[in-house]
């Protein structure tokens, strides 16, 4: 069973994430693979957007896959750390409209991808966070850069560093996404989104798209080689190493700021 799966819809591309029993966690295979269908999808003039989902109902994606990542040392963890990073830079750097058809919750880097996304419509009953400071890292595929730009700082800073988890119902409120339906009318609202960009003029879309992400006083590039510069600091910590054995041992983590 492939881990992920495209299908064009007329001129409309469906990405699923199809890893279900794994939460749709992003394996290194999986975010290789997210960085190349970017790239065949930006070239594909004949399509003129993107929606992102995932397979079954628990989750839309879980973030890292950490049992992937469990055991691997400080030293050798670049390659996965890489991988996410390129992979979710991939998606917010397509050219074409992006819609995250978010079928559960979306935790780490499973909310940084669908952050990388232009629109995030999200099914009732789930959750999203960036809980990476609760396992001793800090978000390193661009939430610290992208979450503020849309809901603030104040905002991004009650979510990021309490690494709290939200309610759909408040992360509409707060403009994380753009919609919450129920789960049975996540399609319907897909389509209906995807209507109304089909009545407005392609190159239009694009260049104004451009032109709202290159509105911000400081580059996202610039951000995100801050943020990478950070997470190495975590990467590198006690507390790293402590965060996710606790994570494979079912307990609390006991932090001790080293």
């Amino acid at each position: 069973m492939p881990d992920i799966v495209v299908e064009k819809r007329g001129a409309i591309a469906w990405v699923t994430l199809n890893r279900p029993d794994a939460r749709n966690a992003l394996s290194r295979a999986v975010n290789q693979q997210l960085q190349e269908i970017a790239a065949e999808i930006d070239h594909d003039t004949d399509l003129r957007a993107v929606v992102i989902t995932g397979a079954g109902d628990k989750a839309f994606c879980a973030g890292a896959d950490l049992k992937e990542r469990k055991g691997v040392p400080a030293a050798e963890a670049a390659p996965y750390i890489n991988a996410i990073g390129g992979a979710i830079s991939s998606w917010g750097e397509l050219r074409k409209p992006t819609i995250a058809a978010m079928n559960g919750s979306a935790y780490g880097g499973g909310l940084e991808l669908a952050l990388a996304c232009d629109f995030r419509i999200l099914v009732e009953g789930s959750e999203v966070g960036l809980t990476e400071v609760r396992l001793g890292i800090m978000p390193g595929a661009g939430g610290t850069q992208r979450l503020p730009r849309l809901i603030g700082e104040a905002r991004a800073k009650e979510l990021i560093l309490l690494g709290r988890r939200i309610s759909a119902a408040r992360a509409l409120e707060i403009g994380l996404v753009t919609q919450v339906v129920p789960r049975a009318q996540l399609v319907a609202a897909v389509d209906a989104m995807v209507g109304e960009l089909a009545g407005c003029a392609p190159l239009s879309v694009q260049q104004a798209k451009s032109a709202i992400e290159r509105a911000h006083a400081s580059s996202l590039e610039q951000g995100l080689q801050t943020e990478r510069e950070l997470y190495d600091v975590t990467l590198y910590s006690e507390d790293r190493d402590e965060g996710l054995a606790a994570f494979a041992e079912s307990r609390p983590p006991r932090y001790q700021g080293r």
